[in-house]
């Protein structure tokens, strides 16, 4: 992919087309599916009401898992689910989620909502439910306020085969076969919620919870150490540090030696202060703006984080894990303030395009990235009311993006993309990645520009194109999105204004709105 956009003078708009230049024999570094990662937290209606309805429910479930939002989410290839937290990891203790149901004890939600829960999905309701998805599992201990000993007995519960103490109790809770678990959260957000610990403290904890959550026979974990907020270097200058001689070579991090494989940290776009974070769907044309400048400086602080882990790790051994990202609004009127439920409108789908851009561009160093969250809570993909379900705008820019899973990044440079706003502030117009997967070339576009359709002109070299098929994901409105009652408001619908010439690719974007275009390569 690699967008290399050349500065332009603050508050233009393109003059002209946008020009680019796409080298479609120059394929660059892996972009990882796990960069489409999922976040499911026992927040709100994310896991009961969204993803577990309980057997007794009148609607399609298996063992109680919501099966209308399974197969939603499984047309995406969901690739994993991080789960139980969030926040809500700290405060978890995984024997109470363990047995039958009926005999399982209530825990408060202290987190989210001030909520006593009944642990009826617990470790074996998710796992199922990731076998359900095909999805890959992503745990998160609890280190905030959990044990050493308890972390290594979940380990050793989930991934253990032979008669071992934890396995026994496996089998006599209902599962034969352990689980595979790779990616092993360190925690949660140890500066906040999770503890409210030093860096310091916490990376030696991160070494001692990553040294005896244990390997099982071929099970290898991949240990995630909890990471930064927004752009804390000083905490991954810090996790890195505590490696020291584990990095690099065949002892290094990526061969199960234990300690961690890699650091986290977490960025939300956040378009106000956070009292008066604004509303999901009533918002003006400035702060339409305002949200997208934040998610455009991610891409710098990605930059951050990967400089920092280069100074120690220049051969890239050990991963960027962004385990958390999305837009955070304020409550819909008339709902649980706790519960993080806010609607997901055309604005939410631009800034997933824009991320997804910065992802690629470091699909170097990150590894995976987690949106928060999967259902009915911040920038969800799907929201469910009762028997009704309904996929975001969000959900559709994942949907059209598959093409990039583990596809080899193409380097795309564009020019003349114009701005608006001036400075720091400042929020450029247009908005580019592209990857290719055999004789398949994937390109995603994103117009950002408030009110005006842009012109994209690509220069195809490296190789003959003998088709380009596009979709499109626009509406009449920044704010328009889906409800119940118009489940379709903002839907894909074909790319239409695109032409294929003389080695030449011209499309035709409208206001505010995303794009993809499937090029089939000749020979």
């Amino acid at each position: 992919m690699t967008v290399n956009q050349e500065s332009a003078p603050a508050t233009t708009t393109p003059d002209g087309p946008v020009r680019g230049v796409l080298d479609l024999d120059l394929p660059g570094p892996t972009i990882s599916r796990h960069l489409y990662g999922h976040f499911a937290e026992h927040l709100g209606r994310c896991i009961y009401g969204g993803f577990f309805v309980g057997e007794d429910s009148p609607l399609p479930n298996e063992g109680g898992i919501r099966l209308d939002v399974v197969e939603a989410l499984k047309a995406l290839a969901i690739p994993n689910l991080r789960w139980p937290g969030g926040c809500f990891a700290d405060e978890y203790h995984w024997r109470d989620g363990v047995g039958p149901r009926d005999q399982r004890p209530t825990m408060v939600n202290s987190h989210w909502g001030d909520v006593v829960e009944d642990n009826s999905f617990g470790t074996h309701e998710f796992m199922a439910l990731c076998e359900l998805l095909g999805a890959e599992p992503y745990v998160s201990a609890n280190v905030g306020s959990g044990t050493v000993h308890e972390t290594s007995d979940w380990v050793e519960y989930l991934t253990r085969a032979d008669d071992s103490p934890m396995a026994r109790l496996r089998r006599q809770n209902g599962r034969e076969e352990p689980w595979p678990v790779t990616y092993w959260g360190l925690g949660n957000e140890p500066w906040g919620c999770g503890g409210g610990m030093r860096a310091e403290f916490y990376a030696d904890l991160a070494r001692q919870f990553g040294t005896y959550s244990r390997d099982h026979g071929d099970n290898r974990l991949y240990r995630i150490a909890a990471g930064a907020a927004d752009a804390d270097y000083h905490w991954t200058e810090t996790l890195m540090r505590g490696l020291g001689h584990q990095l690099g070579g065949r002892s290094g991090p990526r061969h199960g030696s234990g300690l961690y494989q890699a650091v986290s940290f977490h960025y939300y776009t956040v378009p106000g202060p956070w009292q008066h974070k604004g509303s999901a769907t009533e918002f003006d044309t400035e702060e339409y703006y305002r949200t997208l400048h934040q998610a455009q400086r991610l891409r710098g602080t990605l930059a951050g984080h990967a400089a920092v882990m280069d100074a120690y790790d220049p051969q890239r051994t050990v991963g960027l894990v962004l385990d958390e990202w999305g837009t955070w609004f304020d409550v819909e009127p008339g709902t649980n303030p706790g519960f993080l439920f806010q609607q997901n409108t055309l604005r939410d789908a631009l800034v997933a395009g824009v991320h997804f851009d910065a992802f690629h561009d470091h699909a170097e160093r990150l590894v995976m990235a987690n949106i928060a969250q999967t259902v009915n809570v911040l920038q969800a993909m799907i929201l469910t009311d009762g028997e009704a379900m309904v996929l975001t705008p969000t959900y559709h820019v994942f949907a059209m993006n598959q093409g990039h899973h583990d596809a080899a990044r193409l380097p795309l440079a564009l020019r003349g993309v114009g701005s608006r706003g001036e400075g720091e502030a400042a929020v450029e117009l247009v908005s580019a990645s592209a990857s290719r997967k055999g004789s398949s070339v994937l390109v995603s576009l994103t117009n950002l520009d408030a009110d005006e359709p842009v012109t994209v002109a690509l220069d195809l070299r490296g190789a003959g194109v003998g088709e380009a098929v596009g979709q499109l994901l626009a509406a009449p409105r920044l704010s328009a999105h889906n409800t119940p009652e118009a489940p379709e408001s903002v839907r894909p619908a074909p790319l239409t204004d695109l032409r294929l010439e003389d080695g030449t690719l011209t499309v035709q974007l409208p206001a505010h709105s995303f794009a993809t275009v499937q090029l089939t390569l000749q020979g």
